[in-house]
């Protein structure tokens, strides 16, 4: 189990939960507009498993759950046992996936294992692979949203809006896919040092607003992160 960082303490990432962020080294995607490029391939953890059960032991009381995000999870063999280990301990466990690996997210929620799930979508299923920056297997990630929307587990979709990737026509055709979703998000762009490609820009407010008007024929619960 290769452990990127911790972030010790949030009150977002989690809905309604005290939690922190474990997150893990590598992903298939190479989304333009990533803030985690650093650790995007494998590599050397920062913090070893052990150091990772020792501080959740002491913060046991304090925090509620643990946020398993990356990089893209599901790419490492251990996370099942990684995911076992902390709701051994009591914590409720919140994944972040890109939706590429389907049956290891099922079997995941099925086992018990995941108390909530936030899956990525990065575009309309027409841009996909340019917003991914890989080739992508567009039948893995309907199918992980179609699980999802089954409403087997507790779950959220969001979308990091960058005004050089997405159009109003890319959420009519997201709304229209993910139909009737219970939580869906959109995430404006924030631009850093760590962003994967240089050149990016966030969308004005009222481009964002736009853009949630253009989804709640589809989706009445879409929401502007932030406005929750």
């Amino acid at each position: 189990m290769t452990i990127a960082g911790l972030q010790k303490t949030t009150l977002l990432d989690f809905p309604g939960k005290v939690a922190c962020t474990v997150f893990l080294r590598g992903c298939n995607f190479r989304c333009p507009f990533c803030q985690n490029g650093e650790i995007l391939e494998s590599g050397e953890g920062d913090i070893t498993e052990e150091e990772l059960f020792s501080f959740l032991t002491k913060r046991k009381g304090i925090l509620d759950g643990v946020c398993v995000s990356g990089g893209e999870p599901l790419l490492q063999a251990d996370t099942p046992a990684l995911l076992q280990k902390l709701k051994s301990l009591g914590y409720a466990v919140k994944l972040d996936t890109n939706g590429a690996f389907p049956a290891r997210l099922k079997q995941l929620c099925r086992d018990g294992l995941v108390d909530f799930v936030a899956m990525d979508i990065e575009n309309s299923p027409q841009k996909y692979e340019k917003t991914a920056g890989v080739k992508v297997n567009m039948d893995a990630v309907f199918e992980s949203a179609s699980f999802l929307l089954s409403g087997k587990t507790p779950y959220e979709f969001r979308t990091t809006v960058v005004k050089e990737l997405h159009t109003g026509e890319d959420f009519v055709r997201i709304g229209q896919w993910l139909r009737g979703a219970n939580r869906y998000f959109l995430q404006n762009f924030r631009d850093s040092d760590a962003v994967l490609c240089k050149g990016l820009s966030p969308c004005s407010d009222a481009q964002m607003q736009a853009f949630k008007q253009l989804l709640l024929p589809f989706i009445p619960h879409a929401l502007i992160r932030g406005e929750e």
